[in-house]
């Protein structure tokens, strides 16, 4: 039986396509029929449901670009630490969660920020300090490396002679050689994850991904993209696919995490290990999308692989070189899957971008959609090269906030602090740009990331001057790379991201207009309305105007 249709009536609605903005919209079975005038539309509709708008700003669902949906719900449980101000308040909050937290048998905590310990190298034996008896995790802001105590290391099976992953490093004291409880890229990926991964139950994996869930629905995501998809993520996601009678509380799109090995043939099993996923998960709420590479780690800890090298004279090798890189680049391409790269370091791009054109010399010009991740710091030529190759810009707004850029800035300590996060070059090049925010790596709310994105300025503390913003986006711009081109960047255009008659009906209504209020209200306007396919799947009491 064919639903109702229902008439948003008489709102203002950017419809991130061509025309621009529209005054009313038909929804029928989960999809728009009509999208433009109100006239037109009340005409179309003489027996349907109105829901009046009263003039309020609507715009399509938010699509997450990249981000990491377990992981961020987990992160909802964990001791937050971002806005810790030094040693001792990190140690404060360890301290008051593990005493209110008697039976918990280890401690997670996330987000600490370099800074906070004034130059000082963490250790294991500042958090023994407060909790020695339990296994403490500490995730970095940018989930590149976590600080543990020596329970931690213990429970790990880390001891002073224990080798550093292929790609990763155990940090040591320079002077005894013990490992000093800091740990880097893979040695987290290849240690820290699957150890903690085994005492994990999947009820906790459910709880957390249905956490996770809310929280972008309530603030207006009706898409995603998860960049580091396992067994355990995709066994979760399939289970709240089941659970919904083949539909999920958002759409999600997936990229399974290739992990370096030193077996080329190894490597590339992995890549047909996510081809038989993929082949098998490519419906409208759950797909795999392709894999995702790490091919080197981040410029807060340096491990991000730099052309030239950090403040202090070092630099880092990358998790992936070329040699290694473009057989996996090769198949992966050649069996039709995406390939999102996560480069930050100006000569990991350039690494990433070469492996792209040996596949495309192997396996011949056809059309192709892959992508690159964060791109923080990219040589002028490699921007143009990334456009001329169709490879999707997919940057965070959000890790380019005024008040965790400090330690980012001070290791770099040069010209290239001068074209931090340069989205605007992405798209005079000609490349598309899709924003997100790789939570649980950075706050999830979107329209804060919009903040950042159309002001450069802190959404957390907007006192702060800007960071470069002669690279601010226009507003139109920002929210159609947040909706329309994230949703190319995952192959979902012809499914959502615009607000045109055949697309789903994925919108968001707001309370605030930020192009008649200003982008102040981006960080002021609460999310009315999440429309997913048609059915309202969260809604806020108005607020008095």
């Amino acid at each position: 039986m064919t639903a109702k249709a229902t008439h948003y009536r008489g709102g203002r609605i950017f419809t991130a396509a061509e025309p621009a903005w529209a005054e009313s919209m038909i929804v029928e079975d989960g999809q728009l029929t009509y999208v433009g005038d109100t006239v037109t539309a009340d005409a179309l509709t003489r027996d349907a449901d109105i829901v009046e708008l009263d003039g309020a700003f609507v715009l399509p669902g938010f699509i997450d670009a990249h981000t990491h949906l377990l992981m961020m719900g987990q992160s909802l449980q964990k001791v937050d630490l971002q806005s810790a101000v030094d040693l001792a308040d990190i140690q404060d909050r360890i301290g008051r969660f593990a005493a209110d937290n008697p039976a918990a048998p280890r401690i997670l905590g996330r987000s600490w920020l370099f800074p906070a310990l004034g130059g000082r190298p963490p250790t294991r034996r500042m958090i023994d300090a407060v909790e020695a008896d339990r296994p403490v995790y500490l995730d970095s802001n940018d989930v590149h490396s976590v600080w543990v105590n020596t329970a931690a290391l213990r429970e790990l099976g880390i001891d002073d002679h224990t080798p550093d992953p292929l790609g990763g490093r155990i940090e040591r004291d320079p002077a005894t050689g013990h490992a000093t409880g800091m740990l880097y890229e893979t040695a987290v990926t290849q240690i820290v994850w699957p150890a903690l991964a085994k005492v994990v139950t999947d009820h906790e994996r459910d709880v957390a991904i249905e956490a996770a869930f809310e929280r972008y629905l309530a603030d207006g995501v009706t898409g995603a993209v998860d960049m580091a998809l396992g067994a355990e993520e995709v066994a979760a996601l399939e289970r709240a696919l089941a659970a919904g009678d083949g539909t999920l509380p958002l759409r999600v799109a997936g990229h399974w995490l290739v992990t370096r090995t030193d077996s080329t043939e190894e490597n590339v099993r992995q890549v047909r290990e996510a081809a038989t996923y993929a082949q098998r998960l490519q419906g409208p709420w759950l797909r795999m999308a392709g894999i995702k590479i790490i091919i080197d780690g981040v410029i807060d800890s340096c491990t991000a692989t730099m052309k030239e090298p950090y403040s202090d004279g070092t630099n880092a090798e990358p998790i992936w070189d070329l040699e290694s890189l473009a057989p996996v680049v090769t198949a992966a391409d050649a069996a039709g899957l995406q390939v999102a790269m996560h480069a930050i370091g100006d000569e990991a791009s350039e690494i990433g971008l070469t492996a792209l054109e040996k596949a495309i010399a192997v396996n011949g010009i056809r059309p192709r959609r892959h992508r690159m991740e964060h791109l923080e710091t990219i040589t002028k030529d490699n921007v143009q090269r990334l456009a001329q190759l169709g490879v999707v810009a997919s940057m965070q707004p959000v890790h380019a906030d005024p008040a965790i850029q400090e330690n980012w800035r001070a290791v770099l300590g040069d010209h290239r602090v001068e074209r931090a996060y340069p989205w605007p070059e992405m798209t005079s090049a000609g490349a598309v740009l899709a924003l997100g925010s790789d939570a649980p790596t950075a706050p999830h709310p979107p329209l804060p990331n919009m903040y950042v994105a159309t002001t450069r300025k802190s959404a957390i503390d907007p006192t702060l001057p800007p960071n470069l913003p002669e690279y601010a986006l226009p507003m139109a711009d920002a929210l159609a790379h947040a909706t329309r081109d994230a949703a190319y960047s995952c192959c979902w255009d012809d499914l959502t991201g615009q607000l045109v008659a055949g697309k789903a009906a994925d919108f968001v209504v707001l309370d605030g207009n930020p192009f008649t209020e200003g982008t102040g209200s981006l960080l002021t306007s609460r999310v009315g309305l999440t429309v997913v396919a048609g059915r309202i799947c969260h809604r806020t009491t108005p607020r008095p105007r």
